[in-house]
């Protein structure tokens, strides 16, 4: 399990270079290739962050720090949802060139503890739907 005291922290190496695993959370094409199948992207400090993941669940969010290629930090929660409403936790990704490819950090913090599990298993999953897609753009 990746979860550690209240935060999500979760590693995966992508065999493509940090300029092109970076643009997966800032190009809107790009971003539904591994998560969502809709979204609307504005990558700078305050710019929207939504992503209808599925029929009952659509994130929204803002950027809160756009640093190419290096970093990226974004607000997070659910349309319509009490326990993690819209912006009321924050994702962190940095992107580190490693042999082969890029080392990828992703830290989410802020998540009420019930929606841990849940959380950590789901970007477990979209993480390898990441390393995948990127892999196959590089």
């Amino acid at each position: 399990m990746s979860i550690v005291g209240a935060r999500i922290l979760q590693s995966i190496h992508i065999a493509a270079p940090p300029e092109t695993v970076f643009k997966f959370f800032t190009d809107p094409v790009m971003h539904t290739r591994w998560l969502g199948r809709e979204v609307v992207l504005d990558p700078r400090p305050g710019g929207i962050y939504r992503c209808v993941v599925n029929d009952s669940s659509t994130v929204v969010g803002a950027y809160v720090e756009v640093d190419q290629p290096r970093r990226v930090v974004f607000t997070w929660g659910f349309e319509g949802n009490v326990v993690v409403p819209p912006g009321s936790s924050v994702v962190t990704v940095t992107f580190e060139p490693a042999t082969g490819g890029t080392e990828v950090q992703l830290v989410h913090a802020g998540l009420p503890h019930p929606m841990l599990n849940p959380h950590d298993t789901g970007w477990r999953g979209y993480l390898d739907c990441l390393r995948l897609a990127a892999a196959t753009t590089a």
